[in-house]
């Protein structure tokens, strides 16, 4: 069955609505106090693992406005494709939030990578990375659904910036060097087609 979308990088196809879609200009939680993840996220059957493997040093790094009982961190398991693992489970919400979200809006996961020389990243769940790129059903895309219900993120007079801008350090992550510098050519030839069917339309008036 053929695709709608035409771009394949590290099997996953590109929906180039990530060169256009408007976005804010970069993360700042001092302005937001990290509204996308109050809901939680779900996160790959290895990233839940790993962050139970450090459960105590997690719990180290807590504030009042957290659990710290370990029982009610996550969600049951469900079966998923666009996870590694083919499994995805939730990260739970307590008091209103993700409950690795702290009362200042910052993501204790990489609160402790950071405080102890680690990549910053290093037990972050890959959707809480790469919002508000999402892999849906085997695409990178934009999740705009999560988007819209943003109070800062969604408003047309934030979005100074597009979601491709915003991300290069997410989407290099993701892809890699060598698949990033294929979604820059991917992007390049996506406008210039662009631009040939919009003078083929002006042309044709």
């Amino acid at each position: 069955m053929q695709h709608k979308f035409e771009k394949k990088i590290n099997d996953m196809f590109v929906d180039p609505i990530i060169f256009t879609q408007k976005f804010v200009k970069a993360c700042d939680i001092c302005i937001c106090s990290g509204e996308c993840c109050y809901y939680g996220v779900y996160t790959d059957k290895s990233d839940y693992e790993k962050i139970l493997s450090v459960k105590e040093r997690v719990i180290k790094y807590m504030d009042e406005s957290q659990t710290k009982d370990v029982a009610k961190w996550f969600e049951e398991p469900e079966e998923d494709d666009d996870f590694p693992s083919g499994i995805a489970i939730g990260t739970e919400v307590h008091n209103g939030k993700c409950v690795f979200l702290d009362k200042q809006g910052f993501c204790t996961l990489q609160k402790m990578a950071y405080a102890e020389g680690e990549f910053k990243w290093k037990y972050k769940p890959l959707y809480c990375i790469l919002f508000p790129l999402v892999i849906f059903e085997g695409v990178l895309t934009v999740d705009d659904e999560h988007l819209a219900s943003m109070h800062y993120c969604s408003k047309s007079q934030n979005q100074v910036s597009t979601v491709f801008e915003c991300c290069k350090e997410e989407l290099r992550y993701l892809l890699g060097e060598k698949g990033f510098e294929e979604l820059e050519e991917y992007r390049e030839e996506y406008f210039k087609n662009l631009l040939k069917t919009e003078i083929k339309v002006e042309v044709s008036k």
